[in-house]
């Protein structure tokens, strides 16, 4: 019997993970769509103080198939629902399934079903979204943004509802990140994908816990993780910029020549001209700062979550492996 595993990140869902539970189990019972696959059902806690982790617990304790990873901390939803991620142990994966169910439940039977006729990769689509329009302009133009950067093919709309062949899986699971953008990740290893729109609900209970600074953080995650365009357009920005400077000094020096009472000259240049000159400089300083910054977190090579504990699972977190021991014990030459 194939087994189908569902990962659900939470933090501070108390009013909606038994709801979470209860809406995937429904669609492995009898009669229903998904009856003849196993259930694997990964909750993955981020420290939650409202008492998620008792519910968790007490799901755990009447159901096999409900696993639970507690996290000593909140490390974010990426970095929870990836190491939770690497946890997976079905034939399919079902990346994210949020416990609020704004990515529809009875979808997956749908993904199973393309999954099962030949498709690697099934990715919904977040076509129709029911918040605020604020909200949509900001999401389309992040979307946008990302895909017109990237070095890959990010689809529009796109997030980690999606589910994956276990050959993808393995893929996936054997980056080394830091911040795991996932979508990036899942885009960048290829396979053959179908993408099926959907319209993603409004929140029906509790409050969503990605605040504008976590957006953001995401937003500029995803722009920095998969493409280095930024610092290419300060390169070419720079050269621009030398060259406009350039033309104005020539242009200023024979001005003064023809018409020394028309160049322009004075305080206010000056001025104006340091504080822009200054401004472009912090800027690029900035950009390159997120570039080293997370160059500085990849090389400490910290663990990407602290479990507390493991409830109903019996696999050990996913070792990655340091690529130069790898290469060290193929040579036959000890690590140091």
């Amino acid at each position: 019997m194939k087994t189908i595993s569902i990962i659900t990140p939470c933090f501070n869902e108390a009013d909606n993970v038994e709801a979470c539970r209860d809406a995937v189990a429904a669609l492995f019972s009898s009669g229903a769509p998904l009856a003849g696959y196993g259930r694997e059902h990964i909750f993955a806690d981020n420290d939650s103080s409202d008492g998620t982790q008792d519910l968790l617990r007490a799901m755990a304790a009447t159901d096999a198939s409900v696993k639970v990873i507690l996290n000593a901390r909140n490390y974010g939803p990426f970095r929870s629902n990836f190491n939770a991620l690497r946890a997976a142990t079905g034939d399919a994966v079902v990346v994210f399934l949020p416990a609020d169910l704004q990515d529809p439940v009875e979808m997956i039977p749908e993904f199973v079903r393309l999954w099962e006729s030949g498709v690697e990769v099934v990715a919904g689509a977040r076509v129709n979204r029911q918040e605020s329009l604020v909200l949509r302009a900001c999401r389309a133009i992040f979307y946008r943004t990302v895909r017109s950067l990237s070095d890959i093919d990010i689809p529009l709309n796109v997030g980690e509802f999606q589910l994956l062949d276990r050959k993808v899986w393995e893929a996936v699971v054997s980056h080394d990140d830091h911040y795991p953008y996932i979508r990036g990740i899942i885009a960048s290893v290829g396979f053959r994908r179908v993408i099926v729109p959907y319209t993603w609900a409004a929140r029906s209970a509790g409050v969503s816990k990605n605040n504008l600074p976590r957006l953001i953080d995401q937003a500029l995650n995803g722009i920095f993780s998969f493409t280095n365009a930024p610092m290419r357009l300060c390169t070419f920005a720079g050269v621009s910029m030398s060259v406009l400077c350039l033309l104005y000094a020539t242009v200023s020096v024979g001005l003064y020549m023809i018409w020394p009472n028309l160049a322009p000259r004075g305080m206010m240049t000056l001025i104006v001209a340091l504080f822009f000159l200054s401004g472009v400089q912090l800027a690029f300083l900035g950009i390159l700062g997120e570039y080293v910054t997370s160059i500085h977190s990849q090389v400490r090579k910290r663990p990407l979550v602290v479990e507390r504990e493991r409830i109903n699972m019996d696999n050990e977190p996913v070792a990655i492996d340091n690529p130069v021991h790898a290469l060290q014990r193929k040579l036959g030459v000890e690590a140091a």
